[in-house]
């Protein structure tokens, strides 16, 4: 199982020192993965935490991705109906490009009313939006030449595409993962509820076809409890999650040093010790 911590893009959290200095600790530990949200436009009476400061999460990621060398770049979720497909392609496409392959594209429907009003984009909408986008990026990354708007172009450069997780809870983020996605990327800090929908995804992806899809899991571990979160680990491995994404509230570089180092040296014994990674 791929182990991953989310980076703080909001708040005082959101310097370009200390996501360098946090990116640069979790690539030195041995960690996998690095993973950011995305929120566009919070309004002033929901800002607690993080002041409305959130940066772009594909900026950022261009800019982890010259910080590190190895550490995969992921986002935890991209909110497709807030971005026009092409550019929000061609993003994707860069940064898999210059990363050197490195994306995992976490994607989601979004979920804040005011954000999409202040996008003028009907919330309503949202479902089929993200399926249209999710077409789109298949198609981009499937030929050099493609077609949007009755307009040929020639989509390069074109990378292999990134892995595509699909975020949000079953029933629905199952059937779309296995149309269009790679694997499925709940949240939860219990994996039992999962038990049951890990199966169903599974007998989705075989009644299509399809090989096992990944199951990507954002979760808070408690890492005052090295034990505690190890064992935890083990279960969600056990039901079938694929890679594991710890997202710790810190104030710095040296809180999330500790975090980080739990989970790269406590939690990864325990799993590597259970069973071959």
């Amino acid at each position: 199982m791929k182990l991953g911590v989310h980076l703080r893009v909001m708040g005082t959290q959101s310097t370009p020192e200390l996501l360098r200095e946090c990116a640069r600790s979790a690539e030195e530990l041995g960690l996998d993965e690095l993973w950011v949200a995305d929120h566009i436009a919070i309004p002033p009476d929901d800002a607690e935490g993080s002041g409305g400061r959130y940066l772009d999460p594909l900026a950022t990621l261009a800019f982890l991705a010259a910080a590190t060398q190895r550490i995969g770049l992921g986002t935890a979720v991209l909110n497709l109906p807030y971005r026009p497909a092409l550019p929000t392609a061609k993003w994707v496409a860069t940064i898999q490009e210059l990363s050197g392959g490195r994306l995992r594209l976490g994607v989601g429907l979004g979920w804040m009313e005011a954000e999409f009003r202040a996008l003028g984009v009907s919330r309503k909408r949202r479902g089929a939006i993200t399926d249209a986008t999710l077409e789109f990026l298949q198609r981009a990354f499937a030929a050099d030449e493609m077609e949007a708007n009755n307009q040929r172009f020639l989509f390069l450069p074109r990378p292999k595409r990134p892995p595509i997780f699909i975020g949000g809870a079953a029933p629905h983020a199952l059937r779309r993962a296995v149309r269009y996605g790679d694997g499925w990327m709940p949240m939860t800090s219990d994996p039992e509820p999962l038990r049951p929908q890990i199966a169903e995804l599974r007998r989705l992806a075989e009644e299509a076809g399809r090989d096992a899809l990944e199951v990507v899991v954002l979760t808070m571990l408690p890492l005052h409890e090295p034990q505690r979160a190890a064992e935890l680990a083990l279960v969600f491995a056990e039901i079938g999650v694929t890679r594991l994404i710890h997202a710790p509230r810190y104030e710095d570089g040296s809180e999330f040093q500790r975090s980080a180092e739990t989970l790269a040296k406590s939690v990864r014994e325990a799993l590597t010790n259970a069973r071959p990674l």
